[in-house]
C-alpha cells in the first residue's frame, strides 16, 4: 500500500461523506430525506432532483408544476432479452431513455460519468413495436436498462435515478484503464440487487 493510495482512499471517503450529507435535504424545501426518498426530473435542467414525500405529492399528477418538474416513478419491471443492437449503440452497459418531445438517448456510464448518444427515434419504435412495455415508459423519467457485459443478459424498465445510481457506482469503482477488478463485481451486484416493483 503506498501512502498516495492511502491518502487518496481517505480524500474519496471524506468526498463521499460530505456528498451524501448535502444529499440528504429536499432540494424544494430543504427539509430531511430518506435514504429512499423520492426524485423529480428537472426537464429544463435535464436533472434529478431529491425531494421529500410532502413535497413529492405536489407533482403526483402530470402536468404539475406547468411541466418544469415530472416525479420519477418507482416502478421496475425485468424484461425478456431485448435487441437493443438495433438501436446503434455498440456497449453493452447502457440505458435508453425516451423523451417528450419524441427523441430518445442512450447513455452509458464510464469513469467521467455518463456518455450520451443519440437514438434513430426509428428504430426507437420498432423495437417498442415488438415490446409494448417499452411503449408503456413514462418520457424522461423511465428508462430501458440493459447490461449484456460478461455474458450477462438483463434488461430493466426502471427509474432514471436508478440509472444515474449505476453511473455513479462505475465512477466511484473504476480504476485504471480497464475498470479495475472492483467495478464489474459492484455492476453484478447492483443488478442482482435490482427487483421488480409497480
Amino acid at each position: 500500500m503506498t501512502v498516495d493510495g492511502a491518502l487518496a482512499r481517505v480524500i474519496r471517503s471524506a468526498a463521499d461523506r460530505a456528498a451524501a450529507a448535502e444529499a440528504e435535504r429536499c432540494e424544494l424545501c430543504a427539509a430531511h430525506v430518506s435514504g429512499g426518498h423520492p426524485h423529480l426530473y428537472d426537464t429544463g435542467a435535464a436533472e434529478v432532483r431529491c425531494v421529500c414525500g410532502p413535497c413529492s405529492v405536489l407533482f403526483a399528477e402530470d402536468g404539475a408544476g406547468q411541466g418544469r418538474y415530472r416525479l420519477v416513478p418507482r416502478r421496475r419491471v425485468r424484461l425478456p432479452a431485448v435487441d437493443s443492437a438495433v438501436l446503434g449503440v455498440p456497449v453493452g452497459l447502457v440505458f435508453f431513455v425516451p423523451h417528450a418531445d419524441g427523441t430518445v438517448t442512450a447513455e452509458g456510464p464510464s469513469p467521467a460519468g455518463a456518455m450520451r448518444w443519440e437514438v434513430e427515434a426509428a428504430a426507437w419504435q420498432r423495437l417498442a413495436t415488438t415490446f409494448p412495455q417499452l411503449a408503456s415508459m413514462a418520457p424522461d423519467v423511465e428508462a430501458l436498462l440493459v447490461n449484456t457485459v460478461r455474458g450477462l443478459d438483463e434488461h430493466w424498465i426502471v427509474p432514471v435515478d436508478d440509472c444515474y445510481r449505476m453511473v455513479a457506482l462505475v465512477r466511484r469503482e473504476w480504476r485504471g484503464l480497464s475498470g479495475g477488478g472492483r467495478v464489474w463485481p459492484a455492476v453484478e451486484r447492483f443488478f442482482a440487487e435490482l427487483t421488480e416493483r409497480s
